[in-house]
């Protein structure tokens, strides 16, 4: 008898909402493959890991049985040297994903007549999304990406009504690639009201080399209403520990803090991310070598004539609809394992620089390209 099947012959029932969310599906291992070494493209993780000086605080930690300090202030304040804020204006979580979810809980939610509050964001876009809002009791309201992969902000302006509290903004947007522009992200902000709070999320932020990306950080100074959400998952490849933030003016950090799990960020994790941000000159080095073998995988598919979008991440994406579940599986059987959505498309991190080249020559033999939706 499976724990579903015992839970419900006891009479045992989860939330409604429990059972209709869609399901996370974490990156697949890869598949082994005799001859060949095999790789994991499916979870936007840095296949580098984390700079020396981190390493040296993971072997040299003894004090696992203290609780960390609760408002990692020593994190907060390597932040606030070095992003130029007030350590207050930072809150911590676990990964930014933890963030996002303290936000959730302190601005969106059910009310006490039982009508939920509104969360916008474009779709496709972080496969989190809707389960942080189903399970904080407010209905998602997605608004379709337009055909290069990028959000739709007027239509998104559009879908916001009087029940609408918390907007969010990916860039670059998982899993498609693009990032939100300064003039258009500001004439969104100012076109919302004022009461609507606007999550900027940068995950990947150290990735990108648009030079018209939106900087969430200039936009939190310069309206109340905005949150900016960052992790040191990706670029300082520290996504085992768990260390997110965001960023607001005070006037949300109150809530903030009063809706932050406590303890959500490890000592270890807060001294490891210290550590990076010590050391950020390596961490620079290391997600440049990452930019160049993204660029090196797009200008590839270019040259096969893939249509692909503006990949700003550590990820490309394919939009290849009916054929996705065709190529993941090609994948899997030359040792890759990528990301499928549906049928929607794949995306595929960037990883080992073998990886990526064999990731190429599957794109070479493969006759059905992307196409624009």
């Amino acid at each position: 008898m499976t724990d579903e099947s015992r839970a419900q012959s006891s009479g045992i029932h989860p939330r409604p909402v429990v059972g209709r969310l869609p399901k996370y599906a974490a990156g697949k291992p890869p598949v082994a493959v005799e001859g060949l070494e095999s790789f994991k493209l499916s979870s936007n993780e840095n296949p580098l890991g984390p700079v020396p000086a981190v390493m040296d605080v993971l072997r040299g930690n003894v004090d696992i049985h203290r609780y960390p300090d609760t408002s990692s202030t020593a994190l907060r304040n390597a932040l606030a040297d070095f992003l130029d804020i007030p350590a207050t204006d930072v809150v911590t979580g676990a990964g930014s994903l933890g963030a996002l979810n303290q936000i959730l809980a302190a601005f969106a939610g059910q009310n006490d007549d039982g009508t939920p509050d509104e969360v916008v964001y474009a779709w496709r876009s972080f496969e989190a999304y809707p389960i942080c809002v189903g399970l904080a009791g407010a209905a998602s309201v997605q608004v379709p990406l337009k055909a290069d992969g990028t959000h739709d902000l007027p239509a998104m302006a559009a879908a916001v009504t009087a029940n609408t509290k918390v907007l969010l903004l990916c860039t670059p947007n998982n899993p498609t690639g693009p990032v939100l522009h300064t003039a258009e992200t500001e004439e969104f902000i100012r076109s919302v009201r004022s009461d609507v709070v606007i999550v900027i999320d940068e995950a990947y932020q150290e990735f990108v080399r648009d030079e018209e990306v939106v900087d969430g950080i200039a936009m939190y100074r310069k309206y109340p209403n905005v949150v900016v959400l960052r992790t040191f998952s990706k670029a300082h490849g520290l996504a085992g520990l768990r260390v997110g933030y965001s960023v607001s003016q005070p006037e949300l950090t109150q809530y903030l803090r009063a809706a932050a799990t406590p303890f959500a960020v490890s000592g270890i994790a807060e001294q490891a991310a210290v550590a990076s941000l010590a050391n950020y000159d390596q961490v620079v080095e290391r997600v440049q070598s990452l930019v160049d073998e993204r660029d090196r995988v797009t200008a590839g598919l270019a040259a096969l004539g893939w249509d692909v979008p503006d990949a700003q991440g550590n990820f490309v994406w394919l939009n290849l609809g009916p054929d996705t579940p065709e190529f993941a599986a090609l994948a899997d059987a030359h040792g890759l394992s990528v990301r499928a959505f549906g049928s929607e498309g794949v995306r595929v991190s960037i990883g080992e620089v073998e990886a990526n080249t064999r990731f190429l020559e599957i794109c070479a033999s493969y006759t059905k390209a992307p196409r624009r939706s």
